[in-house]
C-alpha cells in the first residue's frame, strides 16, 4: 500500500506540534525576568539546564543573552562562548566580566551595562563546561575527577543538539564557536565534531561557519618554547633560568612536566615576583580591600583602567540565593558555593592531547572561518607560544604583518593566512575583551563580517 492514512498524518502532525510546544514551554520555563540589580534592557534571556548523559546526570548550564530588539537578533548569527581553565566559568569570565551584556559593580549586588557588548553583534550563548565547573553538575561524582579533553567535546556536542531543540528558532542559523586560554583545546575539538557529524547532510541544523581563539593553548611544545621566550625577553627571568627552562621542559607535555622543569618552574615564578602574570604591567588583586576601588588613576597611561579584583565581584553575586533563583540555577541545592574554577576539575584532569594542529589542518583544509587572537601582556599564554605554533602550520601569506588601528592609533597587529586569520592586540592581557573591551569589539565585529582589521 502506498501514501499514509489521513489519521497517520494528523498523528504525525500532532507529535510535531506535540514538540514545539513543548520546546516552547521550556523556553518560557527558562525565560529570565530580571535578573537582581539589573538595569532596563531591550533584549531577552534564558538560562537553565540542558541533560547531556541521563544515565550519569551530567547536565550543563547555559545562559543566552540575545541581541537587542532594534538590532533585529532573528538576523544576527549564534555565537558560543567557551572559557578554559580547565575547569573556569564562562559565566564567571566570558559573561561577567568580559563579552557579556552585564558587568558586575564591586559592591556585589548590582549589573551595569556594557557598552562593548558582544551580544550588540551576535546572539551569546555561555556554556559552564564540563559538568562540575559554574552551576553545571553531575550525579556521578567520578565525574569531578575523570573529566578530560574528550568527554568535554562530547558532552559539550549533546548540549547543543538538545539545545537546539529547545530553541528550534536558532536550527539552521549561522553558527560559531568563540573562546579562550584553554578553550584552545575546547573550541578545535567541538569545532571537529560539528564539522565531521554536519558531513553528509544537505542542511544540518548546526549551520556551523567557524570558530575564533584568543591566548590559546595550542600546541604544548610551542607553547613551552614561546612562553619561556616571553619571559626572558620581557625581563621577567634570568637568563639562567631560561636556559634550564629550555632544556628541561620544551619536549614535555604541560599537563605532566618533568620534575627538573616543575623545579625550573618554580624558580621562573620567584623570579618573576607578584605580578600578575595574566596581565604582566597591571598591579595584581591583593586581599586588601584598598585595592577593590576604581584603579585609573593608579594607571593613567590605560585609556580603560583593567581592574584585578573583578572575579572576586562574581563569587559574591552568583552565590546569592536571589540571583541562582532568577537565572534558574543551583537547582540540586549544593552544598558547597559557586567558584569561578573547580579546583577539583581543574587538578584530575583526564586526557589533553598535546597539540591542536592537527585539527587546525583538518578545519582550514574544510574552508571553515578560523581566527587566532593574543592580548601581547600575556605572559601564560604569550603572543610568541601563539606565533610559533601558527607558523608550524606553515600556511602560504596572503596578507603580510601590518598594523591595524582604531580612531588612528594602533590597536595591534594582524597577518592573514590562507585559511587563517591571526591578531594581536595591543596592552590586553590573557583575557582580552576584559583588559581592551573596545578593541575586541572591533576584532569580534571583523571576525563576523569575515573582513580584515581596519588598517
Amino acid at each position: 500500500m502506498g501514501g499514509h492514512s489521513p489519521f497517520a498524518f494528523l498523528c504525525i502532525l500532532l507529535l510535531f506540534l506535540g514538540g514545539c510546544f513543548a520546546s516552547i514551554q521550556d523556553q518560557v520555563r527558562d525565560r529570565i525576568t530580571q535578573l537582581p540589580g539589573q538595569p532596563n534592557v531591550g533584549f531577552a534571556q534564558y538560562s537553565g539546564y540542558v541533560t547531556v548523559n541521563r544515565k550519569a546526570g551530567r547536565a550543563l548550564f547555559y545562559w543566552l543573552t540575545e541581541s537587542p530588539e532594534n538590532r533585529q537578533p532573528e538576523s544576527r548569527p549564534l555565537v558560543l562562548w567557551l572559557n578554559g581553565g580547565p575547569g573556569c566559568s564562562s559565566v564567571a569570565y566570558g559573561a561577567a566580566e568580559e563579552i557579556g551584556a552585564f558587568h558586575i559593580r564591586p559592591d556585589g549586588k548590582t549589573l551595569y551595562l556594557n557598552p562593548y557588548a558582544w551580544n550588540n553583534l551576535a546572539n551569546l550563548l555561555f556554556l559552564e563546561s564540563p559538568a562540575g565547573v559554574g552551576f553545571s553538575y553531575t550525579n556521578t561524582s567520578s565525574d569531578l575527577y575523570t573529566a578530560g579533553d574528550q568527554r568535554t567535546a562530547e558532552d559539550a556536542y549533546a548540549f547543543l543538539v538538545n539545545w537546539f531543540e529547545r530553541f528550534p528558532q536558532y536550527k539552521h542559523r549561522d553558527f560559531y564557536i568563540a573562546g579562550e586560554s584553554y578553550a584552545g583545546h575546547y573550541v578545535p575539538q567541538l569545532s571537529q565534531i560539528i564539522y565531521e557529524r554536519n558531513k553528509g547532510k544537505q542542511n544540518p541544523i548546526i549551520n556551523f561557519k567557524g570558530f575564533m581563539v584568543g591566548n590559546a593553548v595550542t600546541d604544548d611544545y610551542h607553547d613551552f618554547i614561546g612562553t619561556f621566550e616571553y619571559w626572558w625577553n620581557h625581563g621577567l627571568i634570568s637568563d639562567s633560568t631560561y636556559r634550564v627552562l629550555r632544556v628541561t621542559c620544551d619536549l614535555g607535555s604541560s599537563q605532566h612536566p618533568s620534575v627538573e622543569c616543575m623545579r625550573a618552574l618554580k624558580i621562573a615564578e620567584t623570579e618573576q615576583g607578584n605580578i600578575d602574570p595574566y596581565s604582566i604591567y597591571t598591579r595584581p588583586c591583593n586581599s586588601t580591600a584598598s585595592l577593590k576601588r576604581n584603579l585609573r588613576g593608579h594607571y593613567p597611561w590605560m585609556s580603560r583602567a583593567y581592574d584585578p579584583c573583578t572575579e572576586r565581584y562574581s563569587e559574591v553575586y552568583f552565590n546569592r540565593p536571589d540571583v541562582q533563583k532568577a537565572l534558574h540555577a543551583n537547582v540540586t541545592r549544593v552544598s558547597y558555593p559557586w567558584k569561578t574554577c573547580s579546583d577539583i576539575v581543574g587538578n584530575y584532569w583526564a586526557d589533553s592531547p598535546l597539540s591542536m594542529l592537527p585539527i587546525y589542518k583538518e578545519l582550514i583544509a574544510a574552508g571553515l572561518r578560523i581566527w587566532v587572537f593574543s592580548g601581547d601582556t600575556d605572559s601564560v599564554v604569550p603572543v610568541t607560544a601563539t606565533r610559533y605554533s601558527i607558523d608550524a602550520l606553515k600556511l602560504p601569506t596572503i596578507t603580510n604583518w601590518y598594523p591595524w588601528n582604531d580612531n588612528g592609533k594602533v590597536g595591534g597587529w594582524s597577518q592573514v593566512y590562507k585559511g587563517l586569520t591571526f591578531v594581536t592586540v595591543t596592552g590586553a592581557g590573557h583575557e582580552v575583551p576584559l583588559h581592551r573591551p573596545r578593541l575586541a569589539f572591533i576584532l569580534f565585529r571583523s571576525f563576523l563580517g569575515s573582513k580584515a582589521m581596519p588598517s
